[in-house]
């Protein structure tokens, strides 16, 4: 992996991670009710969770890789349709669809407990599983080996971590909370059409391949 797709596999994972969805609104949550530190834990334990499920299907990827050469461009076409197809929500969103935030209900929250719902939150949502096969079919080659799948996967985690912690540190201050709440619909809409350019890049690249 060179710098080019790994600078394309962080931004992918940069808006995934920023558009508004139920697991901003529970690390919100934790930070509105139990304060900077719980809202960090909660952060973390939403990246451990990622983390998690970017092991699992990076593995699994590239064993299928390895057995079946043709999975290698059907994974690809399919991952970029799939990707463009959750672009199109996004941006169907920020038009005027319904903004699946959650509530952000106030509640005492613990130090386990935060980081418990952080991760599961992640670890419980399949759509992140699906998000991650569609995302690592990009850019994972059927000879990729430990070193290379440790990027992705460090990758993958650390941008989540980052973001979900930075959200915790400045909503903690208050000033996150309404600017995110304000403008959810626009960061959706911005998103999905980023998103959509990309999957289509990459979608183009899987059919010249063929030709």
């Amino acid at each position: 992996m060179d710098f080019t797709q790994w600078s394309q596999l962080a931004l992918i994972c940069v808006m995934g991670a920023m558009s508004p969805g139920p697991s901003l609104a529970v690390i919100l949550r934790n930070t509105i009710s139990g304060g900077r530190t719980q809202g960090l834990m909660s952060g973390v334990g939403h990246g451990l969770g990622i983390t998690f499920y970017s092991v699992v299907a990076i593995t699994g990827l590239v064993a299928l890789l390895k057995t079946v050469p043709n999975f290698f461009l059907i994974a690809q076409i399919i991952g970029s349709l799939f990707l463009i197809f959750l672009g199109s929500k996004m941006i169907i969103s920020g038009i005027g669809g319904e903004q699946d935030n959650g509530e952000l209900k106030q509640s005492t929250i613990t130090g386990y407990r935060g980081f418990s719902e952080g991760f599961l939150i992640a670890f419980l949502n399949p759509k992140i599983a699906v998000w991650l096969l569609a995302l690592f079919s990009q850019f994972v080659q059927p000879d990729a080996d430990f070193t290379e799948q440790l990027v992705m996967v460090s990758t993958v985690g650390g941008v989540d971590t980052s973001w979900y912690c930075l959200v915790a540190f400045l909503a903690s201050s208050g000033g996150l909370v309404k600017a995110l709440q304000r403008n959810a619909k626009r960061i959706d809409l911005i998103m999905g059409v980023l998103l959509i350019l990309l999957a289509a890049g990459m979608l183009w690249r899987a059919f010249t391949l063929l030709s």
